[in-house]
């Protein structure tokens, strides 16, 4: 009598990807692991902000308003559009630090500001909705940049000759100039607003992509796998998107993560030398800029809560980014 065998279930690419050797490795190292789950605390305060820091009718009537409720309470119903609005799309009053007093001498953490206050400026509200900002802009800058030198990096990098030496040049030209000092310039002339700080980093920030992209591409567009799919008559695009650019962004990928703590840091330190983000908007650096008056053992909390918040920020994004990048390291493997 014989016995008729039932092929195995290949497993899925989930599977493979958990069990691969650079996930393995970076699940055993415990500082990615504490990196994450900082990152990840940060995340849920910035989803959760509305429902953290409430608006009140006190500071936050405008923000009330906007959202179409009269009592604080109101926001918490997930039954009620407001609790969505809050969530999704929050508008942009609701941005915008709730202000106890106009008093400069800051206040000690109290029931009405858990925190206190700076500058007459709720310190809690404005960091948790702060968190919100860094996190949004973060990931939209580096979104951007990143698309853009991934693309650009590419056609760089593939095609070579005279294109790839125009595309150098004047990415020679930009690095070569300080990114923060063009920054700076470009925030000087555009003003202080969210959509400058996203055209101005942008359009500093995609140059480094580029020039990691393209020299990964240099090292694999000549494969023997890239090699066979050009004989049988694969077209450019195909080759560029299917084979050589998926097989070229480790590397690239290590860097945004890294970024993503380090714009926020950017963003911050701008809005400490008063050309970031408009006073009175949800923004670490400003309250630093509040502290520079009130540095003393008596306001601590001052300089040391909206520090903590940038640091610990910071912290997460480098420690996951740094073992990212490790793991993924083909050296160390």
């Amino acid at each position: 009598m014989t016995t008729l065998s039932v092929p195995s279930k290949a497993p899925s690419r989930w599977v493979n990807f958990w069990n691969s050797r650079p996930v393995v490795k970076l699940r055993r190292n415990k500082l990615a692991v504490v990196g994450l789950v900082m990152t990840l605390l940060f995340m849920l305060v910035a989803v959760f902000a509305p429902l953290i820091a409430s608006p009140t009718p006190e500071g936050g009537r405008n923000c009330m308003r906007d959202l179409g409720i009269t009592q604080t309470r109101q926001i918490y119903n997930p039954a009620g559009s407001a609790f969505w609005k809050a969530l999704v799309a929050a508008p942009p009053s609701c941005y915008q630090t709730e202000r106890q007093s106009f008093s400069p001498v800051p206040t000690p953490p109290n029931p009405d500001a858990y925190f206190g206050t700076s500058q007459g400026y709720d310190i809690f509200y404005g960091l948790v909705w702060g968190t919100r900002v860094m996190m949004k802009l973060g990931l939209v800058i580096v979104a951007i940049t990143l698309l853009v030198g991934i693309v650009v990096g590419a056609i760089s990098g593939y095609y070579g000759g005279w294109l790839d030496n125009l595309i150098q040049r004047f990415i020679d030209v930009v690095l070569a100039l300080p990114s923060l000092v063009l920054t700076i310039v470009l925030l000087t002339v555009l003003g202080p607003s969210i959509s400058s700080i996203i055209l101005a980093f942008c359009l500093t920030g995609w140059t480094q992509y580029a020039a990691i992209v393209r020299g990964d591409i240099l090292r694999t567009r000549n494969l023997e796998f890239v090699d066979a799919a050009r004989s049988l008559g694969a077209r450019d695009g195909r080759l560029i998107f299917q084979h050589v650019l998926p097989n070229s962004l480790a590397s690239v990928l290590t860097v945004a993560i890294l970024d993503l703590g380090t714009i926020p840091l950017s963003i911050a330190a701008l809005s400490f030398l008063g050309i970031g983000l408009p006073v009175g908007y949800t923004d670490w650096g400003q309250f630093m800029s509040f502290a520079r008056q009130w540095m003393d053992n008596q306001y601590w909390y001052v300089t040391a809560l909206p520090a903590a918040f940038i640091v610990l920020f910071s912290l997460g994004w480098n420690l996951f980014g740094d073992a990212v990048r490790d793991a993924f390291d083909p050296r160390t493997r």
